[in-house]
């Protein structure tokens, strides 16, 4: 039987339809993937070393600083990197954060690829990402997925909770921690961090932007200087009539999702499911903003949050602790 006329497109729509995807994961790929790096940690001294895992990390300026996670490069008393070229280069650790997960090293070498990062900020749920990264040891594995959800909150292995991170399907296993999550213009929007086991498509990854605050900290004191409140939160949007009504700048603010137990916050009387619009009289539209007024000037300091709980706009008192 013959083919409709819209059967026919259809079918000649297909292939086309398939090649722009596969040029966009080539793309992300082929911008990214030599910035890419696999590297190797190992324990000990050199009388009694031996192998303590490895991971994936990126390079992110033309001297050699590297972009990875804190749990692949804790405790390691020697890092040897690896280039998709071929080349080896002990590391030195630059800086880490426990508490996004991020670490920066530092390799020496002659004219080294290198990638940017992008905005995070811009992400959409259901938007195309690559993953890249060296599981199982196996060198530039590249993988696709979409953005599932942003903003999300969990527990790292550490015990540690993690703020504002990226869940994409873009399939990881052990080995991908630290390389980068790439949007469909090649550009590095996250670093992978984790996944849960042994769940299916659940991957999570540290914002670009949260990096890009990390590594300038960590870059010039070697460490990021915070204070904390002990809450989890993610980004919600807030309709109209309550910004109006509550005269609230902006369009959303944070969600509180968990409060630690004995926490600052705890002390100060936010609870699960409120939304925190201001923090010292500065608007919280995003858990960024939130956490980037977290200073550790702020520590001891008796601080006025608003939160809105249910219909009502109130102001309580927070005094933020030390996080180092």
């Amino acid at each position: 039987m013959n083919q409709t006329i819209d059967e026919q497109a259809g079918v000649e729509a297909e292939p086309e339809a398939l090649d722009a995807y596969s040029r966009t994961v080539m793309n992300a790929a082929q911008t990214v993937g030599p910035a890419v790096v696999n590297i190797e940690v190992r324990h000990g001294d050199a009388k009694a070393e031996h192998r303590g895992g490895s991971g994936s990390g990126l390079i992110f300026t033309p001297d050699g600083f590297i972009l990875t996670n804190s749990h692949v490069v804790h405790g390691a008393g020697r890092m040897e990197v690896a280039l998709p070229d071929g080349r080896r280069f002990d590391a030195e650790l630059a800086g880490e954060d426990p508490h996004t997960d991020l670490a920066v090293i530092r390799i020496n070498g002659p004219n080294l690829p290198c990638a940017v990062l992008g905005d995070s900020g811009a992400l959409r749920v259901g938007q195309l990402v690559v993953a890249i990264g060296n599981p199982y040891g196996f060198q530039s594995t590249v993988t696709a997925g979409v953005i599932s959800a942003t903003a999300r909150s969990f527990r790292s292995a550490s015990g540690r909770l993690i703020d504002n991170v990226i869940q994409t399907d873009a399939a990881l296993n052990p080995g991908n921690s630290g390389g980068p999550l790439v949007n469909g213009r090649g550009q590095v929007i996250g670093v992978n961090t984790a996944i849960i086991r042994p769940a299916q498509g659940i991957c999570f990854a540290i914002p670009s932007n949260t990096a890009t605050f990390v590594v300038a900290q960590l870059l010039r004191f070697g460490r990021v200087k915070r204070s904390y409140i002990g809450m989890g939160g993610q980004d919600v949007p807030l309709h109209r009539r309550i910004l109006r009504h509550h005269k609230i700048p902006g369009s959303g603010g944070v969600l509180v999702i968990q409060i630690e137990p004995g926490s600052p916050a705890e002390r100060a009387g936010i609870r699960e499911g409120d939304i925190v619009v201001e923090f010292d009289g500065v608007g919280t539209e995003r858990v960024d903003e939130l956490y980037r007024l977290l200073t550790e000037e702020r520590v001891g300091k008796s601080t006025e949050v608003v939160v809105l709980r249910g219909l009502e706009k109130l102001a309580l008192f927070v005094t933020p602790g030390d996080a180092s």
